[in-house]
């Protein structure tokens, strides 16, 4: 187990620009974090992190499913720019729905601006191998998900590597590193979160100069599968804290339907916030040691995911739907005395991130390619212009045209769906009906037909070929 020490602590001097730790453990919903008083999840290292950064409670995952998600991280640009509009696996390959070699990322304009960068964990980006009985290989239904990505371009700027494709193996996860090839793949035999926190902390410790170089500023970025499903696969000590909690006494939302379309989330409720409890305790170590090396005021940390889990809501287990649940995502932000801590209702998607952070690093080389906006103004704590929605997309790659469409103001949700039969609207007033439990798109067609707007406004700047058909 990785101990944080200053006992090798090389870097007292102000980096000349920041550096940065992103965290994004996946399908972590927004609500289960303590602070937030929703789900009752115990976290402790989460809640006293918020009260130290900035918190961003209207943050979207704009295309709420993994691979879209670290697209548009990557390269903050909207699916139908970046060519990543679903789950990339071998079904969607044949639509190249996987990320571009060539495509000019958050990590290559970092890597040019002379950062060290370290990825770990779960990437889901780049398409399945030949030699695939190197990586999980086939599932049951014969899909295969799992990819190694080769030391290269693929990369994109990555100089210290241990990761993997995608693989819910939560117990017995596996990594590459380095330049090792596709047969030699690293079986550790223990928790993703806790083995992925050991190799990070590692990382931030440098002993010896072993990771990179100590006189560069440096770039974190840490993939926990965790508390994606399959939910069970959490060690016993985070679902003992929970005690002898019923699902009555977790499942607290009253959208959670009481028949059998809550079933599944009744009997898993416990054990995916006992893996939230998990991604909590792992998330303080990286906190503490960053604190121990003296790296605290030089790093800009962001806890966030890339969806959330809808948990029983709505009679459903997952996510990719317009529900809170499922839409909105932790985003909190720490940078002691450069932002302010508090709260913010800034309507910022996964496209801004990009431009944002690099901005806030003072990078500044934003790739003309980019369509997210900057808001490091924003988060610093100065005037800038503000949103008025964030964009929604459920669409996949046989149907680029298709799906469903939407917009998410600091009042309502407006979703379109584009069925045989015609098009689905649906409309919630999420201050009235904060569980999104009434569809009042009938009753207020002239709401329906301003956000239609918006909605549009969205969707002709991405390029988005719903507006063609």
């Amino acid at each position: 187990m990785a101990v944080c020490s200053r006992a090798f602590k090389m870097e007292t001097k102000m980096a000349k620009h920041p550096n940065l730790v992103f965290i994004f453990p996946d399908e972590y919903r927004k609500q289960a974090m303590g602070f937030m008083n929703e789900d009752p999840v115990i976290t402790p290292n989460i809640d006293r992190f918020a009260s130290e950064s900035l918190v961003l409670t209207d943050a979207v995952s704009t295309r709420p499913v993994c691979s879209p998600y670290r697209a548009m991280l990557f390269t903050g640009q909207y699916p139908h720019a970046n060519g990543v509009l679903s789950n990339v696996n071998s079904t969607t390959v044949q639509y190249e729905n996987y990320l571009p070699e060539n495509a000019r990322c958050f990590s290559d304009v970092l890597h040019d601006a002379g950062y060290n960068q370290a990825y770990l964990g779960k990437l889901h980006l780049d398409p399945p191998n030949e030699q695939y009985e190197y990586t999980e290989g086939p599932r049951s239904n014969g899909v295969i998900w799992d990819s190694y990505t080769p030391p290269g371009p693929r990369r994109h700027g990555y100089d210290f590597w241990y990761s993997y494709g995608c693989c819910d193996w939560h117990f017995n996860p596996h990594y590459w590193t380095g330049n090792d090839p596709i047969d030699k793949r690293i079986d550790p035999k223990e928790w993703s979160p806790k083995h992925e926190t050991d190799i990070a902390i590692n990382y931030i410790r440098n002993e010896g100069g072993k990771y990179r170089d100590s006189e560069k500023p440096f770039s974190l970025v840490i993939s926990h599968n965790p508390p994606h499903m399959p939910f069970k696969q959490v060690p016993e000590k985070y679902v003992a804290q929970y005690g002898d909690a019923t699902h009555e006494d977790l499942l607290t939302r009253p959208n959670v339907p009481t028949d059998a379309r809550g079933d599944s989330a009744r009997e898993n409720a416990k054990h995916y916030f006992a893996m939230v409890t998990g991604v909590d305790e792992n998330f303080g170590r990286i906190l503490d040691c960053l604190k121990t090396e003296g790296l605290e005021e030089d790093t800009i940390v962001v806890f966030t995911s890339d969806h959330g889990e809808m948990m029983g809501s709505h009679g459903r287990i997952g996510k990719t739907v317009h529900y809170e649940e499922s839409f909105t995502v932790p985003f909190i932000i720490r940078w002691p005395g450069k932002i302010t801590p508090g709260t913010d209702n800034l309507l910022i998607g996964t496209p801004d991130l990009m431009p944002t952070l690099l901005n806030l690093m003072g990078v500044g080389q934003v790739p003309d390619s980019v369509q997210g906006t900057d808001y490091s103004d924003i988060l610093l704590g100065k005037e800038s212009t503000r949103p008025t929605s964030a964009l929604y997309l459920n669409v996949n790659p046989d149907n680029p045209a298709g799906g469903s469409r939407g917009v998410r103001t600091h009042r309502h949700t407006y979703v379109v769906t584009r069925t045989p039969e015609g098009e689905d609207i649906i409309l919630h007033d999420n201050i009235a009906d904060p569980y999104q439990l009434q569809n009042i798109a009938g009753d207020h067609p002239g709401l329906v037909a301003e956000l239609e707007k918006e909605m549009n406004n969205w969707l002709a700047k991405t390029g988005d070929p719903w507006l063609r058909e």
